[in-house]
């Protein structure tokens, strides 16, 4: 299981896990995994603290840390520091999404937040708020991987990183992203396909993996968009990725910091239970479907904005429904992928490596038995 990229990092296995939860990071790196966090929900003073804390809990193990830096957005092009920006795009919020919003809060009887506690609206959804995030990121030795969620990093970021002697990366869900990755500079793509949690594309992974591989050959790609399994990573493999790239699997570990409710909320789901959404970050995301998903579709809902502007909107639910989690499930923001079907039992991060490195082994081995004179 030795890939390429394996090697230029030094990791054990090509799993690569993207989670907000600094524990499960550090878990999955000791586990001879490659965590990544996710950045955008923190201020560059957060993440400096995430970092520091994984730097003394991952042991000489790398880790690598993902921002978001859209292709497209509110406010793009404009010469504003972040203060400026956020206050520029706040003005430019309709009143009757926030009225929306509040209500369907309201008619839920999820409550307020307590006095003197605001929701951070903008935070690093911008090439403004992103840049001093990596700037916190690139100050730790063992970031060895910034990875881009949405849209082609700049040049000049791609330039920055490389320079520090990191690997950049970033995701993508069409082959013209990915085209438009390599062009950029980045050192891999991440191919995601539509089944995946979060911000995804309208392509299924078995479609638009080996379509990315052989597009941007021989740039390394890692396989994303539903994995949850060794199957699933064999397959990947065996088309050409150099390994996978997973999420919603580290939502239900033990080491995962989400609340009692909202893992409750994943392990009872179906794979059926998914939507894709612009509900809560203006661009489509897959989550679980609930009566906020159910609300922004009706007939009587604004239509959601572009990419900052609904986070404008939605910044103060998120915040709300985190803290009274047990009361505001079905209005919760839960990104997963469809792989949420099989999230039934909760174990630890080292469990969920080591059993998807059992199940590849015997994929391999089913595979090699076909083989003509093996005696299958």
């Amino acid at each position: 299981m030795q890939t390429e990229l394996c090697r230029r990092l030094g990791i054990e296995f090509p799993i690569f896990a993207f989670t907000h939860c600094r524990d499960v990071v550090a878990a999955v790196s000791q586990a001879g995994g490659f965590g990544v966090l996710g950045a955008v929900g923190f201020t560059p003073e957060q993440l400096e603290i995430e970092c520091r804390w994984i730097d003394e809990h991952v042991g000489d193990k790398p880790y690598g840390v993902d921002i978001v830096i859209p292709g497209h957005y509110e406010g793009q092009g404009q010469d504003l520091d972040p203060a400026e920006l956020e206050q520029k795009l706040r003005a430019m919020i309709p009143p009757e999404h926030m009225a929306f919003a509040a209500r369907i809060l309201a008619e839920h009887g999820v409550p307020q937040l307590p006095e003197g506690e605001h929701a951070r609206q903008l935070l690093g959804w911008t090439q403004q708020t992103a840049i001093p995030q990596l700037e916190a990121a690139l100050s730790h030795p063992k970031v060895r991987v910034i990875a881009n969620a949405l849209g082609t990093p700049p040049t000049d970021v791609v330039k920055e990183i490389q320079d520090s002697g990191r690997l950049v990366g970033a995701l993508c869900g069409s082959v013209r992203h990915a085209l438009a990755h390599r062009d950029a500079g980045v050192d891999f793509v991440i191919a995601q396909g539509s089944e995946g949690g979060g911000h995804t594309g309208e392509i299924g992974s078995l479609v638009l993996w080996p379509q990315v591989i052989d597009a941007v050959a021989p740039l390394p790609v890692l396989a994303a968009g539903g994995i949850g399994d060794g199957r699933q990573m064999a397959a990947a493999l065996a088309l050409g990725a150099q390994g996978v790239w997973t999420g919603s699997i580290w939502l239900t570990v033990k080491e995962a910091e989400a609340s009692p409710a909202q893992k409750e909320s994943y392990l009872k789901a179906t794979s059926h239970d998914t939507v894709r959404s612009r509900s809560w970050t203006g661009k489509p995301c897959r989550m679980l479907r609930n009566d906020w998903t159910d609300a922004w579709e009706g007939e009587d809902s604004p239509s959601p904005l572009g990419m900052p502007l609904q986070w404008f909107v939605t910044a103060d639910a998120v915040s709300r429904v985190h803290r009274y989690a047990a009361k505001a499930q079905k209005v919760a923001f839960n990104p997963v992928g469809q792989i949420v079907g099989t999230m039934n039992e909760e174990k630890p991060v080292r469990e969920v490596i080591y059993g998807m490195v059992e199940q590849y082994l015997e994929a391999a081995e089913r595979l090699q038995a076909l083989a003509p004179g093996t005696g299958a």
